[in-house]
């Protein structure tokens, strides 16, 4: 791939992140749980529509984090959205219970309500649905199944970001929600996560969790004793450093711009897409709003999406397969079969997606991938 191709993802990053950064250095607080990721914690929550938020190293330990508050202990089962990289999966393995996957709609790749139904036993205790591509899954039938079958509810909002479902932000739709600030996520700081919920139980026990099972340092600043923290319980080092949240306060100042970057985007891909038989755009709910994270086409049977892949690349447009269907990852074991995950799996496509695509690149990858198209069908 050469210097100048068109790359999948890319962060928009500059002078705001590095002031940002440079006053954190100024402070001599660069270690985690400080003061900057404070002041994040607090943005984002109500970014979220949530009254609590606590950032994390990334969003696998935000899930694992969140699994352990909600209780999930060994000889569990929680139902998992099969279209998602395998994260979400490994975070319920990594918390002692067994993932069971379920199949997705064929339009927005989200978990079928239905098949979720059909799945819960007297061991489910709870569900964990995905965002895919940052679009929201239908969380008025997840709640509604969850509240039937006295299950919890937990969102994987990892690339929803500045997303909403029925006017709801992404992060406020189920007990607890997280997030990722991954590089090619919509906001970033190149690694990181976050947990939000309305419930201030929860947080407050992931909170202690994630500095090794007591308070963060920050809360004994400014104590006129010697407090020393003892030590009750099994806790994990899941701090994001001040570092990285002082990136994210900025990235929150440009989400809006960066979202209505991506929205554009999407707009000028579907109108150069629309009319290639050979090629399925990606579907909007009207009553959800898309971030984009990743823009996937899905591409007709006739035609192999590995080949397209290859010849888009040879132009200089990079790309990559959409996510996974997890059930088909050998970690897991033999699992029962996911057509329409697998079938995704097998032909969607990610097409380069992000805020800092100019206007020829986003003609030229329309141009490549229909090329492409035409020369193999």
């Amino acid at each position: 791939m050469s210097s100048d191709s068109i790359v999948l993802g890319q962060p928009t990053v500059g002078e705001e992140e590095l002031a940002a950064v440079a006053e954190v250095f100024k402070s001599g607080w660069l270690a985690g749980a400080g003061p900057a990721c404070r002041r994040f914690e607090e943005r984002f929550a109500q970014v979220t529509g949530t009254a609590h938020a606590l950032t994390t190293a990334n969003c696998g330990s935000a899930l694992f984090l969140g699994l352990k508050v909600l209780g999930v202990k060994p000889g569990d089962e929680v139902i998992v959205g099969d279209y998602t990289f395998p994260a979400t999966g490994h975070a319920v393995v990594q918390a002692g219970a067994k993932p069971v996957f379920a199949d997705i709609r064929p339009d927005v790749f989200s978990a079928d309500p239905a098949h979720v139904e059909s799945l819960i036993t007297p061991k489910t205790v709870g569900i964990l649905a995905v965002d895919v591509a940052g679009q929201p899954g239908d969380f008025d039938e997840y709640r509604a199944i969850a509240d039937k079958h006295g299950l919890w509810l937990f969102e994987d909002a990892a690339c929803a970001a500045g997303a909403t479902y029925k006017t709801r932000p992404a992060g406020s739709l189920a007990d607890l929600a997280a997030f990722s600030f991954h590089g090619r996520k919509g906001i970033t700081a190149g690694e990181g996560g976050a947990l939000v919920s309305d419930r201030e139980d929860l947080i407050a026990r992931a909170r202690k969790l994630h500095t090794y099972g007591i308070e963060p340092a920050i809360s004994r600043e400014g104590s006129d004793t010697l407090p020393i923290p003892e030590f009750h319980e099994l806790g994990y080092n899941f701090r994001m450093s001040d570092v990285q949240a002082a990136i994210m306060n900025v990235q929150l100042d440009r989400l809006p711009d960066l979202l209505a970057a991506r929205r554009s985007v999407a707009k000028r891909y579907h109108e150069a897409f629309e009319d290639v038989e050979a090629l399925t755009v990606p579907v909007e709910l009207s009553d959800r709003e898309h971030p984009w994270q990743a823009y996937l086409l899905t591409v007709a049977p006739e035609v192999s999406r590995d080949a397209l892949a290859l010849r888009v690349r040879a132009q200089g447009v990079q790309c990559n397969f959409g996510t996974y269907a997890s059930h088909l990852q050998p970690i897991y074991g033999p699992q029962a079969p996911l057509p329409v995950s697998a079938d995704a799996f097998a032909r969607q496509l990610a097409v380069p997606m992000h805020a800092n695509l100019t206007d020829a690149e986003v003609t030229r990858v329309g141009e490549v991938v229909r090329e492409a198209v035409q020369s193999l069908s």
